[in-house]
């Protein structure tokens, strides 16, 4: 079976609380190096397979106490999570969270599941198996699960991701001279993981996905709000302000940008879909009423310069969070670059009514200030919150 097929389980947990033993007890062999104390004894991220287990699985550094500034468990984990969106490291997503809790504790702190959360933020939708360590007694098990429901209920990103509480005994531990407690769960362990897993590896996908997506959608702002200064520079130019092909480079630049970064292909269709977006946004009815509009402003005491300015970035950040939201639907394959009536009509809503009244808004809220970049950051943060807002509830798409 391929590692991709496999997929992997992240092991993790306070420091001490017996990952090593718990991995050498799933392979029925030592694999991990394993410590007493509260120190531990895994230094890095470690990767453990064999043929027999149907999985890999992930040891990590544990968790220490808050008070120690250093987080290297959580950073350690979040590296990895990072690089494991990165193009030749597929086979590293996780699938499977073995958080692991130790059952001769009377209470799991807020602060570990925590830990927990900020350590595997990336990892929403993947199941989590509560593996409650040093488990040697049916009451102590008892008490221990009802520990860790109640813990979990009080944690709403967490409580929904937890799939199973499974106590075990990884190895054999010795009670007194007559009693022992015989090493038990580690089957059901191993039997549950590989049951959750074609689930994990969904989730893992989906999870990488959303990841991948948010950061195209950082980068896309970035763009944006470059742009949307690029237009209020032009706009703030004295001259003549007629309609918005004075803006047309900016615009062809900033949707360019943004159909490179949202990975568009560069074929007929989709010079089609970016040639519509850019009509719209420079000789459409739309883009020409709007700039009627807003020169018509009344009761604004500012300079013609500073209208335009006003006008110019406000019509390049709809044209850009247009391009996103219309780009992210073709990305996540809702929509294709060969839905050019829906595209220029998602683009028209973004030069509407309501976009005249958020940009008066912005010109009358704008008294005081000169620098173009000030400006242009006003623009774009007011209608990027807009834009986001009607995005929820309006259905153009359909």
């Amino acid at each position: 079976m391929e590692n991709m097929e496999r997929g992997n389980v992240l092991v993790i947990g306070n420091s001490g609380v017996g990952k090593s033993t718990l991995i050498n007890a799933v392979f029925g062999e030592k694999k991990a190096e394993t410590g007493w104390g509260t120190k531990g004894t895994t230094v890095d991220l470690k990767i453990y397979e064999s043929k027999i287990i149907p999985f890999r699985i992930i040891d990590t550094i544990g968790f220490v106490p808050s008070f120690i500034k250093e987080h290297k468990a959580i950073n350690a984990v979040k590296k990895w999570s990072k690089n494991s969106a990165k193009e030749g490291h597929e086979d590293n997503k996780i699938n499977v969270i073995w958080f692991c809790v130790e059952g001769t504790t009377s209470k799991l702190f807020p602060e570990t599941i925590k830990d927990l959360s900020r350590a595997t933020s990336m990892w929403k939708s993947v199941p989590v198996i509560v593996v409650i360590t040093k488990s040697y007694s049916d009451p102590e098990r008892e008490k221990n699960i009802k520990m860790v429901n109640n813990a979990f209920a009080e944690q709403k990103r967490y409580s929904k991701n937890l799939a199973k509480i499974i106590p075990v005994v990884a190895s054999t531990y010795v009670l007194n001279d007559t009693a022992f407690a015989a090493p038990q769960g580690i089957t059901e362990l191993i039997d549950s993981t590989n049951e959750l897993m074609p689930e994990g590896i969904k989730a893992g996908k989906k999870d990488v996905f959303t990841f991948k997506l948010n950061r195209k959608r950082a980068f896309a702002h970035s763009i944006v709000g470059t742009c949307t200064v690029l237009g209020v520079t032009v706009g703030a130019v004295p001259v003549p302000f007629a309609d918005a092909l004075i803006l047309a480079p900016i615009e062809i630049l900033e949707i360019n940008k943004l159909a490179q970064l949202y990975e568009i292909n560069k074929g007929e269709d989709s010079k089609q879909f970016l040639n519509s977006i850019i009509e719209v946004g420079t000789v459409s009815i739309a883009a020409k009423t709007a700039i009627s509009a807003l020169k018509a402003i009344p009761g604004i005491n500012l300079a013609a310069c500073v209208i335009n300015a006003i006008i110019a970035g406000g019509i390049v950040a709809a044209i850009g969070e247009g391009s996103i939201y219309a780009f992210e639907k073709v990305y996540i394959g809702e929509k294709s670059v060969a839905d050019i009536d829906w595209v220029k009509k998602v683009m028209e809503l973004r030069l509407s009514s309501q976009f005249i009244e958020q940009v008066t808004l912005i010109a009358k809220k704008i008294t005081k200030m000169d620098n173009p970049k000030d400006i242009g950051k006003v623009i774009t943060d007011l209608l990027a919150i807009v834009f986001s807002v009607t995005d929820n509830k309006k259905t153009v798409e359909r």
